[in-house]
């Protein structure tokens, strides 16, 4: 049920607000403060869907409660109640983040129109916060070791900016969250991130992937398609596994992070591009240039900043931290409560061969979460984890 909170100081204007309100849905809680004072005290206790807040009031105006609601719950939307002589500080606090403002005396339809929508764009913000955690959450690194924190403070470093990051590390080891980390820190987090795997798309059609076809380019092309790079615009591409992409395709991209324009396979039409190029592979690129598999000039323009990886044998004190994270995860997954794993356990899964790295240990977690005891024990561990 939303909340609404009337902050008015006529007792006349809010007897009215509050009829129409309670008249148009008997699904609004609709509260009642006097002053601004009175407003901002409720609002610390109490957490409101909507406010209506009057400009001109004793103790405290209405821009004073904009702007201290604004620091403690930004989320909640403002609509201002102006007087006749109020509309030009209605419309300034429009610029200091009021969602609207309507004029005394209320007109019906305008303000049920405002209250609707002030309330339809709240359970939006609130969707795109919880969605935006679930991305967070999917993407944690988990680890305190010296390793982890050095590619941390890299990230700190490094995602402001719009340098170029080569990933480099076995299979497993998380390039992909040291990429969505890179994105989510930086100035295009609120542009898309486009995920490319190089290794599992086949080379002859890893161009048109990339850069997208005009209709007819080829016997498939049955339409235009725009590509990755046209679809990254204004964000993040992370070609992933990018020492498999084609010496074709590697031309083009070089062009495209020389010029910031590509051009989709069988038109020569350039098309600009604004994006930011994050790679990943678990190659050794330098020993590839030897073999002439992959252009040394691409692989300066990718490598302006390095991070290494480390593979989870080189972080095992990492693995209690890891085991936690994934036990919860997966309980969350299943819908199944969380198991606890005995110290002799972890100690057992620490002294593991991880050549799958994290990828493996988060598949043995759950693994013994199915199979092992109500505490998956070191006995778990030694029936479970290397079958």
């Amino acid at each position: 049920m939303p909340k609404i909170l009337i902050i008015e100081d006529e007792a006349a204007i809010r007897r009215v607000l509050v009829k129409i309100l309670t008249e148009e849905s008997d699904s609004y809680e609709v509260q009642e403060a006097e002053d601004g004072l009175a407003g901002t005290e409720l609002i610390k206790k109490e957490d409101f869907d909507l406010i209506l807040c009057d400009i001109k009031m004793p103790k405290m105006d209405g821009v004073e409660v904009l702007e201290a609601v604004k620091k403690v719950k930004p989320e909640i939307p403002i609509v201002m109640i102006s007087g006749h002589g109020d509309l030009d500080t209605a419309v300034n606090t429009m610029r200091l983040g009021a969602f609207d403002y309507i004029s005394k005396p209320p007109d019906l339809n305008r303000l049920l129109n405002t209250v609707r929508n002030a309330l339809d764009r709240k359970e939006l913000v609130k969707e795109n916060t919880r969605l935006k955690k679930k991305v967070s959450k999917n993407y944690q690194m988990i680890g305190d070791s010296k390793e982890i924190e050095q590619i941390k403070d890299m990230i700190e470093k490094v995602a402001p900016t719009e340098a170029r990051v080569l990933i480099t590390g076995p299979n497993g080891t998380g390039k992909e969250l040291v990429a969505h980390w890179l994105h989510q820190k930086s100035d295009r987090s609120k542009g898309p991130m486009i995920e490319v795997n190089c290794a599992a798309i086949p080379s002859e059609l890893i161009e048109s992937e990339l850069f997208g076809h005009v209709k007819g380019a080829f016997t498939s092309a049955n339409k235009d398609r725009a590509g990755k790079f046209e679809a990254a615009n204004k964000g993040t591409i992370f070609l992933d596994e990018v020492g498999d992409m084609s010496l074709s395709a590697q031309a083009k991209v070089l062009r495209a992070l020389q010029e910031n324009k590509v051009q989709r396979v069988g038109s020569d039409k350039d098309i600009k591009v604004d994006v930011r190029i994050i790679a990943a592979t678990n190659k050794d690129l330098k020993k590839e240039i030897e073999e002439g598999n992959f252009r040394e000039d691409l692989y300066h323009r990718l490598a302006v900043i390095l991070i290494k990886v480390p593979p989870l044998n080189e972080r095992r004190d990492d693995i209690p931290l890891l085991v936690n994270y994934f036990t919860e995860k997966i309980a969350d997954e299943h819908g199944t409560a969380q198991k606890n794993f005995s110290e002799k356990a972890l100690k057992q899964l620490k002294e593991y061969d991880w050549t799958g790295n994290v990828r493996e240990l988060r598949n043995v977690v759950e693994r013994l979460i199915i199979l092992g005891g109500s505490e998956v024990s070191e006995k778990d561990v030694q029936s479970f984890a290397s079958k």
